[in-house]
């Protein structure tokens, strides 16, 4: 049973596509940050957003990553979340981190919305990666030192080695 005092929801987009480690267990825990947009607008009535990162968890019963197996960066999501403090020691200093927990995700976007985002990212790259072959191309083949092999001598090993 969660405390009900101990949860909120934040909705944002996704800053990168989200990194995944995996535990011992099976089980899976996955990071990424979302941009949330402040309530308020500034002096130039613009509106400032944070970065606020987030842990989530997998159970190793779980197909993939589950709901999170499908975000991406650029992604608009709203994410449940509860507040968690870890307290630890580094070098006898105490240390307090205070982490967003996800406990459930929902996408606010269609999936022909994200898709087409990712689709765009993938023409770009291919594109990139395109531009940068001419380049490499253009410039012909690397230049080959003319620098003589290394010849070693065996003796010169065996005087080196430390058993006999």
């Amino acid at each position: 049973m969660s405390n009900p005092r101990n949860n909120g929801n934040i909705v944002g987009r996704l800053a990168n596509d989200p990194k995944v480690f995996e535990n011992k267990d099976g089980s899976k825990k996955v990071l990424f940050t979302l941009f949330v947009d402040r309530n308020y607008t500034n002096a130039q009535n613009q509106r400032d957003s944070d970065a606020v990162p987030v842990e989530a968890f997998v159970r190793a019963q779980a197909q993939g990553l589950g709901p999170y197996g499908n975000i991406h960066r650029g992604d608009l999501v709203t994410i449940g979340y509860t507040l968690r403090m870890d307290r630890y020691s580094k070098n006898g200093e105490p240390v307090f981190d205070l982490k967003v927990i996800s406990e459930d995700i929902s996408f606010l976007e269609s999936r022909s919305v994200t898709q087409a985002r990712l689709h765009e990212r993938v023409q770009s790259a291919e594109a990139q990666n395109h531009t940068l072959q001419v380049q490499v191309q253009a410039q012909g083949p690397a230049p080959v030192g003319a620098a003589a092999p290394a010849v070693v001598h065996a003796s010169a090993v065996g005087e080196e080695l430390p058993f006999g």
